[in-house]
């Protein structure tokens, strides 16, 4: 993801400033997403795993990378309050 866009993105629930999901971090997600444990703001369960991924910097929300592009619907995002095993900062 280009650094100039990263720095002007934000949360658009909280305001939060965002960065790339690191790799523990996607693997953990990954891994309750494949046990059909994940679901969306909206309740929406998450069937497939995530290839990349934006996470607000208090590590509170995640939005999901489609071919770079990052989807910022607040009805998309993960709460990473669901993820047990998720690595916290």
């Amino acid at each position: 993801m280009d650094k100039r866009l990263l720095d002007i993105l934000c949360c658009p629930l909280t305001k939060a400033p965002l960065r790339t999901l690191s790799e523990p971090e996607l693997a953990a997600l990954n891994h309750t997403i494949t046990a059909g444990e994940v679901h969306t703001h909206a309740g929406a369960r998450v069937g497939q795993p995530i290839a990349a991924a934006l996470i607000t910097r208090d590590g509170h929300t995640i939005y999901r990378l489609d071919d770079d592009i990052p989807v910022m619907l607040a009805d998309e995002s993960i709460a990473t309050a669901q993820l047990t095993d998720f690595p916290r900062p």
